[in-house]
C-alpha cells in the first residue's frame, strides 16, 4: 500500500493546493525511485511495488502496463516531470471513480457501496472477497473509505476494462489467480513461475548429466571395486607411466598403475564407448524429476523464508536460511528418485559382457533386486543419502547463490546502476557453478561413497554385504584405510565441475529465456 501525506476525508482533490498535492507527489516519487537517481527504471519500479506490498507486486504484466503509462515518452526510464503527468491525469479519473461509489455524496465509501458498484459491473462479489477487499482500502481501520484512502490504493493499479476499481479488486480478492491485459482471469504468474522454475532445472539436469556420464561411470566403477588402490595415493609420474604403458596395446590391466585409468581401461575393454554410458538412460529418466525438485524446491523453499524472515525478495535472505533452502531443494530431490538411483547404481555393477544387456538389463536387474529384498532393498542407504545430500545441496546452491548476490553487488557499484540490472555473464555463471559444486562434492563425499557401496552390494562388482552405515563404513576402513572413503573423488570432481557448470549454465539461461526472473 502507497502511504504519503494525505488530508483525511476530502470527497475531492479541489480543497488541495497544487504545493501540496507537488510535494505528495515527490514524495510518492522518492519512495519508488530507489536508487536515488531521479529516474525510475523498469527493475527498479518492479523492486519499488514489491517493498510497498502493492497489490499488484506479483504480477510482472500488471507492472509493466503501469510503467508504460508511467513513461509516456517511451525512455525506458520515468523522471519526475513524466510521473506527475501521469498521476494528474490518474486523479481526475480516480477522482469520477469515488464519485460513482459514494453515492450519497458524503465523503466515505462503505461496505455496502463497494458490493453494489461491484455487482452494477457484473462482477461476482461474494461477502468474503467484498470484505477483504473493503479492508484492504481502508487503510485506517476506521470503518469507511475516504478518498484519500481510494487515491493511494489506486494510483498505480492498472485501469482494465475500464475500471480501476474492478481491476484491484480481482487483484485484491483473489490469492490463485490474476488478471490478464482484458481483465479476465488467468493462471497466476506464481504457479506458471512455479512450474518454470521446474522445468528449467529438470531440462538443466538432463544436458548436465549427458555431457559428464563417462565421469560417473568410472566413479561407480572404482567406488565397488574394493580391489584398487586409492585414486588420492598416486603421483604424477605414477599416472604419466601408467599411460605410456597403455601405448602398447593389450598391456595387461593388473600392470596398469593409475587406477582411473585401470577402471576406464577395464570399462572400455568389456562394453567400448557404449560401456561409459551404461545406465544413463535411466540416468537421464532420474535426472530430469531429480533436478527439478532440487531447483523448483529450492526457489519454493527460498520464498518460503522470505516469509519467516519477513523480507519481499530472496536476494534479501540470509546466508542461513538460503543455505537452509538450498539442503531442502537436496533433499527433496534425493528422496524423488531414489530407488531409480539405486537401480542405476545396480546396473552399473552389473557385468558388462554378459549377454544380457540394454532394457533387457535394465528389467532382469529390477526383478532380481525385487525378489532379493523387495521394494525396501531399492531404498538401501537412503537415510545416508539424506544425510550427505542435506549438506551437499546446501553448499552448492548456497554457496552459488552467495557468490550471485555478491556479483551482483559488486557489479552494481561498478557500473553505477541496480543489481537487477546487472547481467550474469556465461563465464562467471560456469565459474561460480564449478566451484560450488566441487566444494559441496569433496565436503560430502565419504558419506556418499557408504551410501553407493550400501545401494551396490550383493552385485558382480560389488559382492560384499553390509549390516548398515556403520559396518559399511568399518569394513571400508578396515580394508582400505581413511584414503578408501575418498576413492573415486578425483573422477568424480572431474564429472562435478562441469555437470554443475553446465547445469547452472542452463538454469540460469532457461531462467531468462522463461522469464522467470
Amino acid at each position: 500500500m502507497i502511504s504519503v501525506d494525505n488530508q483525511a476525508r476530502v470527497p475531492d482533490a479541489q480543497m488541495e493546493s497544487s504545493e501540496a498535492r507537488d510535494r505528495r507527489y515527490k514524495q510518492l516519487f522518492e519512495r519508488l525511485d530507489i536508487q536515488h537517481s531521479g529516474a525510475i527504471s523498469l527493475s527498479g519500479f518492479r523492486k519499488s511495488v514489491k517493498d510497498l506490498d502493492h497489490p499488484i507486486k506479483d504480477s510482472k504484466d500488471a507492472v509493466e502496463e503501469i510503467f508504460q503509462s508511467l513513461d509516456n515518452h517511451n525512455l525506458n526510464a520515468v523522471d519526475f516531470d513524466s510521473f506527475k503527468e501521469y498521476l494528474i491525469r490518474a486523479e481526475t479519473q480516480i477522482i469520477k471513480g469515488f464519485h460513482n461509489l459514494d453515492k450519497d455524496q458524503d465523503g466515505i465509501i462503505n461496505q455496502n457501496d463497494v458490493k453494489n458498484y461491484l455487482e452494477g459491473l457484473g462482477v461476482e462479489a461474494n461477502d468474503k472477497q467484498v470484505e477483504q477487499f473493503f479492508n484492504r482500502l481502508d487503510t485506517k481501520h476506521d470503518g469507511v473509505i475516504t478518498y484519500d484512502e481510494f487515491r493511494d490504493t489506486l494510483l498505480l493499479m492498472p485501469r482494465l476494462s475500464g475500471s480501476r476499481v474492478k481491476t484491484a479488486y480481482k487483484f485484491i480478492s483473489s490469492d490463485l489467480e490474476n488478471v490478464s491485459s482484458d481483465g479476465d482471469f488467468t493462471v497466476g504468474e506464481d504457479i506458471l513461475n512455479s512450474i518454470g522454475y521446474f522445468l528449467a532445472g529438470g531440462l538443466s539436469g538432463v544436458v548436465s548429466r549427458t555431457c559428464t556420464a563417462p565421469f560417473d561411470r568410472v566413479k561407480v566403477f572404482l567406488i565397488a571395486r574394493t580391489d584398487l588402490t586409492s585414486t588420492l595415493l598416486h603421483s604424477k609420474k605414477e599416472i604419466t607411466s601408467s599411460v605410456g604403458e597403455l601405448k602398447h596395446q593389450k598391456i595387461p590391466i593388473d600392470k596398469i598403475k593409475s587406477p582411473i585409468l585401470k577402471a576406464a581401461t577395464s570399462i572400455y575393454r568389456q562394453g567400448g564407448l557404449r560401456g561409459f554410458y551404461v545406465g544413463n538412460g535411466l540416468n537421464v529418466l532420474k535426472v530430469f524429476p531429480e533436478s527439478a525438485m532440487k531447483f523448483g524446491s529450492f526457489e519454493a523453499a527460498k520464498r518460503f523464508m522470505c516469509t519467516v524472515e519477513g523480507v519481499s525478495d530472496p536476494t534479501q535472505l540470509s546466508k542461513v536460511s538460503t543455505f537452509a533452502a538450498g539442503g531442502f531443494g537436496g533433499v527433496c530431490a534425493q528422496m524423488t528418485v531414489y530407488p531409480i538411483d539405486t537401480l542405476k547404481y545396480r546396473l552399473q555393477c552389473a557385468k558388462l559382457d554378459s549377454d544380457i544387456r540394454g532394457n533387457r538389463l535394465l528389467w532382469t536387474t529390477a526383478k532380481q533386486m525385487y525378489k532379493e529384498g523387495g521394494l525396501r532393498i531399492f531404498y538401501r542407504g537412503l537415510y545416508v543419502g539424506i544425510i550427505g545430500m542435506f549438506p551437499y545441496a546446501a553448499i552448492d546452491l548456497g554457496t552459488f547463490s552467495t557468490l550471485k548476490k555478491w556479483y551482483f553487488q559488486k557489479e552494481a557499484v561498478l557500473q553505477n546502476c541496480a543489481p537487477e540490472d546487472v547481467k550474469l555473464p556465461n563465464y562467471i555463471v560456469l565459474s561460480m557453478g564449478a566451484l560450488s559444486g566441487t566444494i559441496g562434492a569433496s565436503m560430502v563425499y565419504p558419506v556418499n561413497l557408504i551410501r553407493t557401496r550400501l545401494q551396490a552390494q550383493g552385485t558382480y562388482a560389488h559382492p560384499h554385504r553390509y549390516n548398515g552405515f556403520f559396518d559399511a563404513a568399518r569394513k571400508t576402513m578396515v580394508k582400505e584405510g581413511v584414503p578408501g572413503l575418498f576413492k573415486g573423488l578425483l573422477p568424480n570432481l572431474a564429472k562435478v565441475a562441469p555437470a554443475v557448470s553446465i547445469s547452472y549454465l542452463m538454469y540460469e539461461n532457461l531462467k531468462d529465456l522463461f522469464q522467470l526472473e
